[in-house]
């Protein structure tokens, strides 16, 4: 177990799987958790005084156990046999050749192929500069970003990381910040340090300063990024190459949206099982990195004009091309996913068979390029024009490697006859020994004379030639023969040739794996330099993958080109929501609707109607249309032209935060004051039902009072404001740029239609009794609430009215006077609007009482 300790001790944290001969074998505490999570048999054994738990199973099974230790939360630590086993030799060589965690994998049965599996780091310094970095081992992307709280929440949110490492003494500082959400692991403080992160950034991208790439003023961005790659390191991931650069993360680069957009507008995931997500529509991608590129560009859609321009340009052109006879979808399938495929080549864990699939997706480019010779649109002519086929590459792999290669190179058979004179004749001798041999049998006959010579085998002296006594009494064994064995029929004899034979013949398997190992590491060394072609190949594929996907969509799903500019007006004609339209049953059809807001007179647009009429649809097709076309999609609507929006906000549905105490309305006042502290004047905001997770006058006047502060605010941001309180319809009697809409409905027979088109005007009622009814609601209960409903509309309304006997005259003048006082009494400079309402409310409520 000395050998095991050794190796244990450099991983203590992580289970070691320890090769012995066909088995993967686990001991101790190892064993034990383990056992638990593959379902496999956990047994002991004697380790020199004490039993040890064990727990193994066959090293063909590591595919299907491997990512079931992992997704249940353990590092793992793979430590193979590193020589064959031999009779005089105890102990085998072993060593640890990878830590697999969550965020650190090549493993396919451990990845999503489409989803990135990120890394993360953070770096802590204050709340308004936090740093973090993000890596993807298996594509080569890695990305840095500094900023507040709020923003590295938001790439938290975005990036989705599978690990974050974290420095020792942060943890309590994380947990506050972000919870339990993420697998962390913890690194030494001195990792994350200004002079240890530069030294090692410095070092791999093998320059004097960062300056280059534009991450010289992260501080903490740059500690997170330095410990990044410490961390491959410790995992057996050394000189990644294929992270040949590092991209900052600029918070004014992309179209801003909190976590709480992105999981409201539903861009990437679905809220509930049976739900679609945009994503889930927009996927059309050939490719896996097509998909994985599709959600970042959802997820980070563009701000610059002339950058969306490009990529709505190209998705037109491809439209027209996807008509005709070429099949663009079936090339770009056939390439695969090479953009993890070239990040395997820089750390040594490409096999055999996946270089013939590189040389295949190669050959697959160079079509692509052919096919799309002719296009037009910018962005579309330089992703063709830098695609390079690497013509020296594939020859090579053509020339060096059989067509049949195995997908392991510890399984010999790889290259191909031609490439290394021993290894071709190692080859012919294993592939030809019985010839060999006899031929040296006919040979011996012929110059002896010994017709009957046979050439036999075994254990003890290997192959020898047999001469009965008949030729051995004739003296017609040669004299350089040398005599092995004596029997009573005759003798067994070796000679030089026959031994030089011999020796080739049982050492030729492990010669040519050993050759074929070499040589194959060789040749992933040596074309280490095609590294920079390929992965930009990947890039410039996944980007024409994207575009071509977005085509696809358009014309399947009847969108159309948006016109985009730099004012402040949005414009939506005949509108539709591009998920709820696909979830609609094929007899109903989605109703569009048009919108338009501005910044002089139609700022804010505050819509009532009845629950389950549409209004909650409408808010999010806006934002989600202006999302698509900022990606550089078509969009689902006649036509749309959107003033550049630089965020999008929104306050849409009930979330409860119960696990760390937040009630709905606590998570809505934090959710909308996070909005309210950072308009800008191209925001896009969304708020429906504001105020509704409280009581009725609290929920008005916090209404009341944020619609009233984004019409003053001076950045005027473009609201879509829905809401059940009808009362909220006065603000437009003297705040000029709020407009009423509402989304219509039409009563028949005691039910309410919803017609789901917005209108101009502000509705009398949300229909809610008759919700209820369609809901299955007991019929007493719903008689009931019509009695109640009809009683409060005629207390608001002043139609109760009071009656006064005349003996009790006396009694009203007391009780008028009382209220008197305390209506004198109310200090109305130190009463904030709020309070108002409530002490109004407080004073009806007794007057009712007394009536």
């Amino acid at each position: 177990m000395e050998q095991y300790n050794e190796m244990k001790a450099k991983h203590p944290d992580a289970i070691l799987l320890y090769r012995v001969g066909d088995f993967y074998e686990t001991f101790g505490e190892d064993a034990i958790k383990a056992s638990q999570v593959l379902g496999i048999t956990l047994t002991s054994r004697n380790n020199g005084g004490s039993d040890i738990e064990l727990a193994g199973f066959p090293y063909h099974s590591v595919d299907a156990y491997l990512p079931k230790l992992v997704r249940a939360g353990y590092r793992v630590a793979i430590c193979e046999q590193l020589e064959k086993p031999s009779k005089g030799k105890k102990i085998v060589k072993r060593g640890i050749t990878d830590v697999v965690t969550p965020g650190v994998t090549l493993d396919n049965h451990l990845l999503d192929h489409k989803k990135n599996n990120f890394l993360a780091a953070i770096s802590f310094g204050n709340d308004q500069n936090i740093g973090i970095a993000l890596a993807d081992v298996s594509t080569g992307e890695f990305y840095a970003a500094e900023g507040h709280s709020e923003y590295i929440n938001k790439v938290l949110q975005s990036f989705s990381p599978s690990e974050i490492v974290l420095a020792r003494s942060t943890k309590n500082r994380y947990t506050e910040f972000i919870g339990d959400k993420y697998y962390t692991y913890f690194l030494e403080d001195w990792i994350f340090t200004d002079s240890y992160a530069q030294k090692k950034l410095l070092s791999h991208f093998d320059v004097t300063s960062l300056k280059g790439f534009g991450i010289h003023d992260y501080h903490n961005g740059m500690i997170a990024a330095g410990s990044i790659l410490h961390y491959l390191e410790s995992t057996e991931n050394h000189n990644p190459r294929h992270l040949s650069k590092i991209s900052r993360l600029n918070h004014d680069d992309f179209l801003w949206m909190d976590r709480f957009t992105i999981r409201n507008l539903e861009l990437i995931n679905a809220m509930s099982p049976e739900g679609k997500s945009l994503f889930d529509v927009l996927d059309h991608s050939s490719t896996p990195m097509g998909s994985r590129l599709l959600r970042k560009w959802i997820i980070m859609p563009l701000v610059q004009l002339k950058a969306i321009q490009h990529r709505l340009d190209a998705v037109e052109e491809l439209i027209h091309f996807h008509e005709s006879e070429s099949d663009l979808s079936l090339l770009l399938k056939s390439i695969g996913d090479l953009e993890r495929l070239v990040s395997k080549i820089p750390l040594f864990r490409i096999s055999p068979r996946e270089l013939k699939q590189l040389e295949k997706s190669l050959e697959k480019i160079e079509q692509v390029k052919s096919a799309l010779i002719q296009v037009h649109s910018t962005y579309l002519k330089k992703l063709i024009d830098t695609l390079n086929p690497c013509q020296e590459l594939r020859n090579r792999i053509h020339t060096q490697i059989d067509e049949n290669a195995p997908n392991s190179y510890s399984k010999g058979g790889i290259f191909k006859e031609g490439v290394n004179q021993e290894l071709d004749e190692l080859k012919y001798v294993l592939n030809n020994s019985k010839d060999l041999l006899l031929n040296i049998q006919k040979e011996e006959a012929i110059n002896t004379g010994i017709s009957n010579l046979k050439i036999g085998f075994n254990s003890v002296f290997g192959y020898y030639l047999e001469v009965t006594n008949k030729y051995k009494n004739q003296d017609m064994v040669p004299a350089h023969w040398i005599r092995k064995q004596t029997m009573s029929t005759g003798e067994r004899y070796v000679t030089d040739e026959l031994k030089k034979l011999e020796s080739k013949i049982l050492g030729a398997e492990e010669k040519i794996l050993q050759i074929e190992e070499d040589l194959f590491k060789n040749f992933i060394t040596d074309i280490q330099d095609f590294l920079p072609q390929l992965q930009q190949n990947a890039q410039n594929i996944a980007r024409l993958d994207v575009l071509h996907c977005l085509a696809k969509v358009a014309t399947l799903n009847q969108y159309n080109k948006p016109s985009l500019n730099e004012d402040t007006n949005l414009d939506i004609k005949a509108g539709r929501h591009p998920v709820i339209e696909k979830l609609l049953p094929q007899s109903e059809s989605y109703i569009p609707n048009d919108l338009h807001l501005n910044s002089e007179d139609q700022q804010i647009i505050m819509i009532t109607g009845p629950n389950m009429s549409g209004k909650s649809a409408i808010l999010r097709q806006t934002a989600v249309i202006c999302i698509m076309a900022q990606m550089g999609s078509y969009v689902p609507a006649e036509s749309a032209s959107i003033g550049i929006i630089d965020r999008v906000y929104t306050r849409v549905g009930a979330s409860d935060n119960i696990s760390s105490g937040e009630s709905t309305f606590m998570v809505e006042m934090n959710e909308t004051a996070s909005i309210l502290n950072n308009l800008s004047s191209r925001s896009l905001i969304l708020l429906d039902e504001i105020g509704r997770g409280t009581s009725t006058y609290d929920g008005i006047s916090i209404a009341w009072s944020i619609a009233e502060y984004l019409h003053t605010s001076k950045f005027r941001p473009k609201t879509l404001f829905a809401t059940h309180y009808h009362e909220l319809n006065e603000l437009s009697s003297f705040l000029p740029r709020i407009k009423n809409f509402h989304v219509s409905t039409m009563e028949m027979d005691k039910t309410v239609i919803f017609l789901r088109k917005l209108v101009s005007g502000g509705s009398e009622h949300s229909f809610g009794i008759h919700v209820a009814r369609m809901a299955g609601m007991p019929d007493e209960i719903i008689k009931n609430a019509g009695k109640k409903l009809k009683l409060l509309e005629a207390q608001r309304d002043n139609q109760i009215h009071l009656t006064i006997e005349p003996d009790s005259r006396e009694d009203v003048k007391s009780e008028n006077e009382s209220l008197t006082r305390e209506i004198l009494s109310i200090d109305t400079q130190s009463l904030s609007p709020i309070e108002a309402l409530l002490k109004i409310h407080e004073l009806q409520n007794s007057l009712r009482k007394k009536s």
